[in-house]
């Protein structure tokens, strides 16, 4: 089947397109991207990765997922906050994350941000702005939008807040890939497949 939104691996399985070859995408693609994400924690590690890849990417910072958990204490927001002007130092001389300081130290603000909420609070928050699901593209990836007025709300809602690098069409990453929107084109076999509902 030819179609401008997907592209046919190995295993006869159509995906969005974006995927293309790499393994690791289609995994990521299969098994994480639009399926329901819920935990302070595990949204936290989210915010945290989504702003480390503006500007690059997304597959640059999968491939250095695990780099970043273990340089970020599993993105445990606790210990993250308590980190150093020294911890910077060490981050910025670490070659399997991103060196980026000011994206490094957003991290550990939001991380005390966090800390600030009542536990839950953050994954209700984000849940918030989730929408309504709407019909799958159709045809081509042009239908998905990189921004939308819930993830400009979102960003504002936390910008309100003090969390940093969290720009509505980072926002609207973050929805896509932790499920608050489902944006898997129609004749993507994940389209059609069971989903965990939020």
């Amino acid at each position: 089947m030819s179609n401008a939104a997907i592209v046919t691996g190995a295993d006869d399985r159509a995906r969005c397109a974006w995927v293309g070859t790499d393994a690791e995408y289609q995994r990521y693609h299969d098994e994480e991207w639009g399926t329901p994400l819920h935990g302070d924690r595990a949204l936290y590690e989210k915010m945290s990765l989504e702003g480390f890849q503006a500007g690059l990417s997304w597959i640059t910072i999968l491939r250095k997922r695990p780099a970043f958990r273990e340089a970020f204490a599993g993105f445990d927001p606790e210990i993250v906050a308590q980190f150093s002007d020294a911890d910077v130092e060490r981050l910025m001389q670490n070659a399997g994350i991103v060196r980026n300081r000011l994206k490094i130290q957003a991290a550990m603000s939001n991380a005390r941000l966090v800390l600030e909420m009542k536990p839950g609070e953050l994954d209700a928050l984000m849940w918030s702005f989730a929408p309504a699901q709407r019909a799958y593209p159709l045809t081509t990836l042009a239908e998905v939008p990189a921004v939308t007025p819930e993830s400009e709300a979102m960003s504002h809602a936390l910008r309100k807040r003090g969390f940093r690098f969290v720009g509505a069409t980072t926002m609207y990453a973050l929805m896509q890939s932790s499920g608050m929107v489902d944006d898997h084109v129609a004749a993507c076999w994940r389209a059609h497949a069971p989903r965990s509902t939020a």
